[in-house]
């Protein structure tokens, strides 16, 4: 019997599988297709995110810096306003690269990863988890002493536990242009129904154009306007889709299962991002569950929401913002517009020292 089945190996399933097998657990990580693939994610992330990889990560993945964003209340060509640091805001990476790197770190530290393993049943009983899976070899099942449910928006794991789903679902759409482009800038126009697009530049690795709005059959041509010959008009040499969790459940654990990264809704209600919040909550998860323990799932549970919770809040505040009134959004961002002191995954860091002495700065 398994210590932990974990469900999914993107960042958040395999960074808790790392920690878990270095604290000695016995751990089986299984992920439906290839490691990375589909690619349903952006990868503009943190600086953060480099506590979390091996000493070669930067060097491995790394494709561009970012020093800030151009906010446009308009689409491509309209006027903008800058939010800058003088120091890197930002990385973007290889995202694809960044799943295998930390699923490579998994393995290294003695956990089981499977690939091409798809999940067909969770079974929850007072004693144990049964996980059934279908794999090159055909249906195996496995039995452990808890199950984690890293397995995405649409989590297989939390709908056979019977926990609640994030409070809503976005539709977002990438694609992915040839063009060179080192520019330390990203562009982020607040024009997208709830949500917005963004042109993000990944060096010689091409440019990143996404937008996430509300589900509907509109999604799609609001992206072709975004690349189209009213947009960037650029050419788009791959395309995915994905859904984008907002607003964790109330609840993210059972007796004997849990739920990390999107499964969970542990994203930025303001980006949609959730490499970072994910990873952190896989921390939280390593450090205070115990598989023969099931009450120590509460410790888990008290533990992100701790660490998470006030930023979530605030993030849903920021959101809100892009439903103003065009004329409400230009007002503030021209106010706020200028040398910033803000991390990208902490909102709270708009009250810091730093940030208010910048902006308070003549």
């Amino acid at each position: 019997m398994y210590d932990f089945v974990v469900v999914g190996v993107g960042p958040a399933g395999a960074r808790f599988s790392r920690r878990a097998a270095e604290r000695g657990f016995d751990v089986l990580a299984l992920e439906q297709g290839r490691l990375g693939e589909p690619l349903a994610c952006s990868g503009h992330v943190s600086g953060d995110v480099w506590e979390y990889t091996g000493p070669d990560g930067r060097e491995e993945l790394l494709q561009n810096e970012v020093f800030g964003a151009r906010f446009h209340v308009g689409g491509p060509g309209s006027t903008f306003e800058d939010f800058y640091k003088t120091e890197v805001v930002s990385n973007v990476i290889d995202r694809v690269g960044l799943d295998r790197h930390l699923a490579e770190l998994a393995r290294d530290a003695g956990a089981d990863v499977r690939e091409e393993h798809t999940v067909t049943s969770v079974d929850e009983r007072s004693d144990a988890v049964e996980v059934e899976a279908r794999g090159p070899g055909g249906v195996e099942s496995f039995e452990a002493r808890m199950v984690a449910g890293c397995d995405g928006p649409t989590s297989r794991v939390r709908r056979d536990l019977g926990l609640p789903d994030p409070g809503e679902l976005l539709h977002g759409v990438l694609g992915f242009s040839d063009e060179v482009d080192h520019g330390d800038r990203v562009d982020v126009h607040l024009t997208m129904p709830e949500f917005f697009a963004w042109r993000i530049p990944r060096g010689d690795a091409g440019v990143e154009y996404g937008l996430a709005a509300s589900p509907g059959p509109d999604v799609n041509d609001l992206f072709d306007d975004l690349v189209g010959p009213s947009g960037y008009d650029v050419d788009v040499t791959k395309r995915c889709s994905g859904l984008i969790p907002v607003g964790p459940p109330d609840t993210v654990t059972s007796h004997r299962g849990f739920l990390l990264g999107d499964a969970a809704g542990q994203t930025k209600p303001f980006t949609g991002g959730g490499i970072l919040y994910g990873m952190r909550s896989a921390d939280h998860a390593a450090r205070e569950i115990e598989p023969d323990r099931p009450g120590t799932l509460g410790a888990y549970e008290a533990a992100w929401r701790e660490d998470l919770a006030t930023e979530i809040r605030l993030g849903h505040w920021i959101r809100r913002a892009y439903s103003l009134p065009e004329p409400i959004q230009r007002v503030g961002l021209k106010a706020l517009s200028g040398e910033i002191g803000v991390h990208m995954d902490r909102p709270t860091s708009a009250f810091s020292r730093e940030h208010l002495a910048r902006w308070l700065r003549p």
